[in-house]
């Protein structure tokens, strides 16, 4: 009998992923089996059992293979936040970079679209639901720590609580994406953002340079000017 080495497993293993990203994108979570990720990887089910304990481990270790937008976004954004010359603009360009990489990666793109659209939290998916509230509170957790750390460099108070800003801002954000992925011809996912996050962030009480030369370039009597439905 030929002996399996590391290489073999990892290949086998890897080879499991990406026949599960495309079959979930294709037909939702739910309505791929074992049988048919293990047919479409050239392997049996056997095999899927060696590498993962059921479909939702499966379904995770899929998404740790991809680092998602706002997971890589805001680990960075927890590292830099208080040594950065300008942590708003950090926070900012971070999550405007996530964007881009939904925008541009397919990979990211179709990963981000199964665990969005794609998967139904059923009982046998309930590792999944857990690993999606806890990556949601992570982010929020460390985009309150980003914020706080610009209202005390700005020294300004905000409208609203600190955590509420950092919910309203996770969001908007994630919203885009998945609003995004329904329909990408819709409209420029990063133009959208970018404008978008700006123009929240100005409402937070924030200076931003970009909202700054909107406001300066805009005309005083903007409002009166404007027609009227």
């Amino acid at each position: 009998m030929v002996r399996r080495t590391k290489a073999d497993a990892l290949v086998t293993r890897n080879t499991l992923l990406d026949a599960a990203e495309h079959l979930f994108q294709a037909h939702g979570v739910s309505r791929t089996s074992l049988n048919d990720i293990a047919t479409a990887a050239g392997t049996t089910r056997g095999a899927i059992y060696w590498h993962f304990k059921d479909k939702a481990d499966l379904f995770n270790a899929m998404m740790e293979r991809v680092t998602m937008p706002l997971e890589g976004a805001l680990a960075s954004t927890a590292r830099t936040a208080e040594t950065a010359a300008n942590p708003l603009l950090s926070l900012r360009d971070l999550m405007m970079n996530a964007l881009r990489q939904t925008a541009t990666d397919e990979q990211t793109r179709r990963v981000f679209e199964v665990a969005t659209h794609k998967v139904e939290y059923v009982p046998e998916m309930q590792a999944v639901r857990d690993r999606h509230l806890q990556v949601r509170n992570e982010c929020v957790a460390m985009t309150e720590e980003a914020l706080r750390e610009a209202v005390r460099r700005e020294d300004i108070k905000l409208a609203m609580p600190l955590s509420t800003a950092a919910l309203g801002l996770h969001v908007i954000v994630d919203g885009l994406i998945q609003n995004w992925l329904l329909d990408p011809s819709a409209f420029d996912l990063e133009k959208s953002g970018r404008h978008t996050v700006d123009t929240y962030l100005a409402g937070l009480g924030f200076n931003l340079p970009a909202t700054r030369a909107v406001r300066r370039s805009a005309p005083k009597d903007a409002r009166q000017s404007a027609p009227v439905d």
